[in-house]
């Protein structure tokens, strides 16, 4: 092997000469790979665990995992498994059975996070070269792992990086099944398109599912079998779709509602609750149907997306999470159609482009126009798609340079990239004032080099021009990517790029919240938010515990060592501690307990202490949580544990 890979030593003779570009040839791009999967790894390894747990919510739940398989399973937020978090546990399954058989560490949750980055990166990869060649895999791949949201969610614990790989993997399939002309096997490359969406529906229910439109759709019009045959098997992918995603959902409802935890986020404990309502329209429409109202879009500035329009996502937070190489993408869509224009039905590389750009069209629409709840790193689902559009249409282009067309598109791209990126730049004028003037410039060189070739004469100066051009088209979203990696983040609410990155006067409306925190109904997080949020949100990690809480918990020796008000702050304690804590009314206002169930808990010796305060759970007086705390601190006395007051519940006596 080491002969093999070990290239000429001297370059000297024609002879040598060939013999030396033919190893290129032959290994040149899969040094190239290594190298990409490499930096991707490093950007999204490096330092990981300074984040500790991240965020809290979905790290207790991880840690339950790692210890009851039942909680595993449900995904709940303690191992005596009284309620789940507001999501489905695919995402729980890979960090609990890492920690499992790691032990339950910073590190053990957040290193699959990272691989699924790296996973993602390779995927894009192989599905832009399957139908273009390695140098557009190549490009497609970096602006992926270059990307700042997917910087910020592949070093967190959020389902997010596992949603995107699952997509990102759909991606691929549906590309192998587009190029198979054998019927049977395009049938399981759909098939396996089905089975990973339907997963990620197991990791962030309907989100999971908004590709599914451009997939049929490139499948329909460009499969290689016959009409009926492409129908019959987009029929089977969907119901591959249904089986992969429906044997959680129907365990769920057969298993006995009392032998198993309450479905966070829902009104009536119920998974379709949260389907339809929480996780699903609510999320579209602002009805969040479930525990928590939706937050309105632009009511509550960056860390909730803004206001709804077109430019929702140039704006504020997501504008630097997600914006920088859009208006390049976009124009490598275009035009790269138009480059196509009159190729072959099956023609792979139009297909792939209805594939990338019909993935961003239409989630970047529900993303802009949504009125419930929805955060600024939701925009790492748009990520892929983005890569894929620029590698994709980058090539159709590049192979059409002998024309105006490709020319101009080409030049367009690395403009529009150059421009748009000098713009995002420019909002923080604080952070490296010089970088925006060095990437317009380069992108406006490379363009000139690109519009000056024809293909025949200056073909070398093109071919600069693209290179010179592509690398400071990304180093904007590069650069923001760095800055992302090299801080912590914790929290429920993370953000992207350096300290002042947002602005008020950014589109989209609604700039960083000046630090106060802000009540809100979604998903973690929907909670408590402010500032930065480098370890924005409540409960970020357990280091806000007292010793003296924390050994009081870990010795009580009852099912649930207590009892507080919302996910966040139990999930705190229970990292802390290691032990199961009851939240009470769930991440925002679950109607669980009742205050009837928690007397009998507490009559029944479960539950050994009360924590005042805490946030999320519904509070107010007429609520589930405020009712059970009035209940609490009529009938015990509270005492101060480590500046926290406690309730010793255990000497009640009816």
């Amino acid at each position: 092997m080491t002969a093999v890979l070990t290239p000429p030593r001297r370059i000297g003779p024609p002879g040598h000469r060939a013999e030396s570009e033919s190893w290129i040839r032959r290994h040149g791009s899969a040094l190239a790979l290594t190298a990409l999967l490499a930096a991707t790894a490093t950007l999204y390894l490096w330092d990981l665990t300074s984040s500790g747990y991240a965020n809290s919510f979905y790290a207790a739940a991880a840690q339950a995992g790692s210890q009851s398989w039942k909680a595993w399973f449900f995904g709940s937020l303690d191992t005596s498994n009284f309620i789940t978090v507001d999501k489905p546990p695919a995402s729980l399954w890979v960090m609990g059975l890492s920690g499992r058989i790691f032990g339950f560490s910073s590190a053990s949750l957040l290193v699959p996070q990272a691989l699924m980055g790296v996973g993602s990166v390779a995927l894009v990869y192989a599905a832009v070269t399957r139908v273009t060649n390695r140098g557009a895999g190549l490009i497609a791949g970096a602006v992926l792992a270059a990307t700042p949201s997917a910087a910020l969610m592949f070093r967190f614990d959020n389902p997010d990086a596992l949603l995107v790989l699952l997509m990102t993997a759909a991606g691929y399939f549906v590309v192998r099944a587009i190029e198979t002309k054998a019927g049977r096997r395009a049938a399981m490359w759909i098939v396996l398109t089905g089975v990973a969406l339907g997963f990620a529906f197991l990791t962030k229910m309907l989100q999971g599912l908004m590709v599914l439109p451009a997939f049929g759709l490139a499948y329909l019009v460009a499969g290689q079998a016959r009409l009926r045959a492409r129908l019959l098997h987009l029929a089977a992918g969907v119901a591959a779709v249904v089986a992969a995603a429906g044997w959680w959902v129907l365990a769920v409802w057969l298993w006995p509602a009392d032998s198993r935890p309450y479905i966070g986020g829902s009104t009536d404990n119920s998974v379709m609750d949260l389907v339809l309502g929480y996780n699903g329209l609510g999320r579209i429409f602002g009805n969040s149907g479930g525990g928590g109202g939706g937050m309105a879009g632009g009511s509550a500035g960056s860390s909730f997306g803004g206001s709804t329009g077109l430019d929702r996502l140039f704006g504020s937070e997501m504008g630097i999470e997600i914006s920088w190489l859009i208006p390049a993408a976009l124009v490598a869509l275009v035009f790269g159609l138009l480059a196509r224009g009159r190729a072959p039905r099956t023609d792979r590389v139009r297909a792939s482009l209805i594939v990338w750009g019909g993935w961003f069209l239409v989630t970047g629409l529900i993303f802009s126009y949504m009125s419930g709840t929805i955060h600024p790193y939701y925009t790492v689902a748009l990520a892929p798609a983005i890569a894929g559009m620029i590698g994709t249409g980058g090539y159709a282009l590049w192979q059409k340079r002998g024309s105006i067309l490709g020319r101009f598109g080409l030049a367009l791209m690395l403009v529009a990239a150059g421009a748009w990126s000098w713009v995002l730049l420019h909002r923080n004028t604080e952070w490296m004032p010089a970088l925006k003037w060095v990437l317009l410039a380069g992108t406006v060189l490379g363009a000139a080099l690109i519009a000056l070739g024809d293909g025949n004469r200056v073909r070398k100066l093109a071919a600069t021009g693209l290179l010179l051009g592509s690398l400071a088209g990304i180093g904007g979203s590069a650069s923001y990517a760095i800055a992302t990696a090299a801080t912590a983040h914790s929290g429920s609410i993370p953000t992207a790029g350096p300290s002042g990155a947002v602005t008020d006067a950014g589109m989209g409306g609604g700039g960083r919240a000046p630090g106060g925190d802000m009540a809100g109904g979604g998903a973690p997080g929907g909670g408590m938010r402010g500032g930065q949020a480098r370890g924005g949100g409540m409960g970020g990690n357990a280091g806000g515990t007292s010793s003296e809480l924390t050994t009081l918990l870990a010795e009580a020796g009852t099912t649930w060592s207590a009892a507080t008000n919302g996910s966040q702050s139990a999930a705190t304690y229970e990292l802390a501690a290691n032990t199961a804590v009851m939240a009470i009314g769930g991440w925002s206002s679950d109607p669980t307990p009742t205050l009837d169930q928690f007397i009998s808990y507490v009559e029944n010796g479960q539950v050994h202490y009360y924590i005042a305060g805490g946030g999320g759970g519904g509070r107010g007086g007429d609520s589930t949580s405020g009712a059970i705390e009035e209940w609490v601190a009529a009938n015990f006395t509270a005492v101060t544990v480590g500046g926290t007051t406690v309730y010793d519940l255990s000497t009640y006596t009816g």
